[in-house]
């Protein structure tokens, strides 16, 4: 009886630790099919400005900019019906300078500057104050804001511009 409870508890041991490793492995790049639910662009075209919203059950939705993915998150029942805030595990941006992904929340993103994303004015995501301000003076930007201080105002201005 000691080797099958020994045995049991060691499958499941695995399997959390399958499980939580799944869980923090960054998702998938975008497929070649893979569209912005937003704005239909295929997302692969623009590696370096891809966004993401992952789910707590696993599934993904990628974007071609932090603009769309802001879009897309200000208005779940339009893009996402069904979905809510509470299912998300990861809200993920690519930062400007190191093409790596972080966490949306964490970013800082850069407002007004001389760079486009694939959908014209864009929020540029950086990963700490120091990289946003040097983008800020070298790329002609306007405003640093946060995760936070995106607003539907705020997006429909860069629209506009």
């Amino acid at each position: 009886m000691g080797r099958r409870l020994l045995a049991a508890w060691l499958l499941c041991a695995w399997m959390g630790i399958q499980a939580a490793a799944a869980a923090a492995a960054p998702p998938a790049k975008p497929g070649p099919r893979d569209t912005c639910p937003v704005c239909g662009m295929l997302v692969s075209k623009y590696p370096n400005w891809v966004a993401v919203v992952q789910w707590k059950d696993g599934h993904v939705h990628f974007f071609d900019g932090a603009k769309d993915m802001f879009k897309f998150l200000q208005d779940l029942p339009k893009y996402a019906p069904g979905h809510r805030p509470g299912d998300i595990e990861a809200i993920l941006v690519t930062d400007f300078y190191n093409l790596r992904r972080i966490d949306a929340r964490k970013a800082l993103f850069v407002l007004g500057s001389d760079v486009l994303g694939p959908m014209g004015h864009e929020l540029v995501p950086q990963a700490d104050r120091l990289d946003a301000e040097e983008f800020l003076k070298d790329h002609k930007g306007k405003r640093i804001v946060d995760f936070g201080q995106v607003t539907p105002a705020l997006i429909r201005q860069l629209d506009a511009d």
